[in-house]
């Protein structure tokens, strides 16, 4: 051990206690993130014990890692450098509840189980649902902007955070937007924080909107013989006065993964409200399915816990490909067509009514991923789409870029808001867009 390395060592014991600081090799190594491995992970337990570690790494220019849950860590390019992994697992308290106003505020560490088990005794929900929601925290979801079929109806994470309580990369403690629903403050703080992935300041605590628990629910599953038939019946839904809950396409992989027959293309559609009125609408998915030759078959209520596993397989690359909600039936045919090129076969989910599609395969070479990620990224370019590995081995996120091309006045307002809350580049250096 260096005699720089033991007093810094020594100071941030002194912060968070001997117990909570690990440096020992091989502890190290197991919290490496793509290959790095850092000199000390670091437990803190409170927001005290964050703002003075990141003090101390601001001094000693040292690069820090957030890490929740560990979920997400193949998201983004591997970091340029890596010293502290700070652990905020231990941030794991509801600071407040308010069932009347739909609001809770939660520390960064809280899972998204751990938050919907508090509230459901009020009949009350969180609606996200990215794949292991539950075993994920709340900081790391909001760090990647993370969501689930959800979406359709209640939007990301953008749309339910109220307020943020976060940690500069100097150490300074600030606040962000508000704990009402109703806010008439200046900069959306909140917002800026969601899917900067941790690198513009370190998520304490997050207020959240909650929204009730639908009185009743039903799913349908419209199976189609081609990705035109489905095409149009998407276009219908979105132009009509239906108010699904979840629009999301699977493509025979996908519905093969669920059980849920061996289409070409399904949409499942559930409607969450008034018993009465979840049945009418639900007439209406049906005409919209018949007169695109399209079967309808109700879905069990345990379906969305089976796609669940749908969302997220095995597959060593995930992509998280965004078009337009008129070309989604398109898209997913020609990234299937991409994929089998490549001798590899796709499973693809996605919302069918925003466009955002999730595309995962088995492991490929470099070459094979690169041709695979061009080639998608030049079928959505003329419309302004994109394509994000989300997942892939830290060799190909290493050599292909995993955000893709970014416009570059919006590139210089992201490295404009990097250089104001992070000159020094202490968290996660090199992850972000453009190696931010």
């Amino acid at each position: 051990m260096s005699v720089v390395t033991r007093p810094i060592g020594e100071a941030l014991a002194a912060i968070v206690g001997r117990e909570a600081v690990v440096e020992a090799a091989t502890a190290c190594a197991s919290a490496a993130v793509d290959g790095r491995v850092p000199r000390w992970v670091v437990h803190p337990k409170s927001l005290a014990d964050v703002s003075r570690v990141l003090a101390l790494a601001w001094d000693a220019e040292l690069a820090v890692v957030p890490r929740g849950s560990g979920s997400a860590l193949e998201l983004g390019r591997p970091p340029s450098r890596l010293d502290v992994v700070l652990d905020l697992r231990k941030l794991d308290r509801v600071v407040e509840y308010n069932p009347d106003d739909l609001t809770i505020t939660v520390e960064a560490g809280t899972t998204a189980g751990t938050l919907a088990g508090r509230v459901g005794a009020r009949h009350q929900r969180l609606p996200l649902d990215p794949a292991g929601a539950a075993r994920r925290t709340m900081g790391g979801l909001a760090a990647t902007n993370a969501s689930g079929p959800l979406r359709a109806r209640y939007g990301t994470l953008r749309d339910l955070l109220l307020g943020v309580r976060f940690v500069q990369a100097d150490g300074v403690v600030t606040w962000g937007g508000a704990k009402v629903v109703k806010s008439v403050s200046g900069y959306d703080v909140p917002k800026l924080m969601v899917g900067a992935l941790g690198t513009l300041g370190v998520l304490g605590e997050l207020t959240l909107r909650l929204h009730p628990v639908p009185e009743f629910e039903a799913t349908w599953l419209a199976s189609f013989k081609d990705a035109g038939a489905a095409q149009a019946f998407v276009a219908r839904l979105v132009d009509s006065t239906v108010q699904p809950t979840r629009v999301e396409i699977l493509n025979r992989a996908a519905l093969a993964a669920c059980g849920a027959g061996d289409a070409t293309l399904g949409v499942a559609v559930s409607i969450g409200t008034a018993e009465e009125a979840v049945r009418a609408q639900g007439q209406t998915v049906a005409h919209f399915a018949r007169e695109a030759s399209a079967t309808v078959t109700p879905l069990g209520a345990g379906f969305w816990t089976t796609y669940e596993g749908a969302m997220a397989p095995a597959e060593a690359v995930h992509l998280q490909v965004g078009t337009l909600v008129t070309h989604v039936g398109a898209t997913a045919t020609e990234i299937e067509r991409a994929v089998a090129d490549a001798r590899g076969v796709a499973t693809i989910t996605g919302s069918a009514t925003l466009g955002g599609l999730r595309a995962a395969f088995p492991a490929m070479d470099l070459h094979a991923v690169r041709t695979i990620v061009e080639r998608l990224r030049a079928l959505v370019a003329p419309w302004a789409g994109s394509v994000i590995i989300q997942r892939a081995p830290a060799a190909i996120r290493a050599a292909v870029d995993p955000w893709g091309p970014v416009e570059p006045g919006a590139f210089a307002l992201m490295r404009g808001l990097k250089d104001e809350f992070d000159a020094r580049r202490v968290l996660n250096p090199g992850r972000f867009v453009g190696g931010l």
